[in-house]
């Protein structure tokens, strides 16, 4: 005689898929294609140094700020700056910093200066932050 109720399957456990423990609350499970980390200093710093910008769109989950024409104080040429924060480092290679002017391309050397003015600012607010 079977055990089996009429109509009723048994399941095996070994079917149900994997089993969450306890444990597993401590593991970093982040699948890179599906969350995307930026370092908050750079962030807020990009925001900072750029405040004469007008942003058109921000996005934190892919790091990415677009502004629009903007004049920088004391300046008479205006810029507009696309700025990607790709990695949660506090580090020059997590930001990349694109620049354009109403009349083309912008010097590197420019770039170099806003990438540097970001990273310092950046540095500045992790260490206020750290002083807390």
């Amino acid at each position: 005689m079977s055990d089996d109720v009429e109509g009723a399957t048994r399941t095996n456990p070994a079917d149900r898929g994997p089993r969450s423990t306890l444990f597993d609350l401590f593991k970093n499970n982040d699948d890179p294609n599906v969350t995307v980390e930026v370092n908050k200093y750079i962030w807020q710093a990009s925001l900072d140094v750029l405040d004469f910008l007008p942003i058109q769109s921000v996005d934190p989950f892919t790091g990415v700020i677009v502004t629009g024409y903007g004049t920088p104080p004391g300046g008479g040429r205006a810029y507009r700056a696309t700025i990607h924060v790709t990695d949660p480092a506090l580090d020059a290679r997590s930001l990349k910093v694109a620049l354009e002017s109403r009349g083309g391309t912008v010097s590197a050397e420019t770039v170099q200066a806003v990438e540097d003015a970001i990273l310092t600012r950046a540095r500045q607010l992790r260490v206020a932050d750290s002083k807390l």
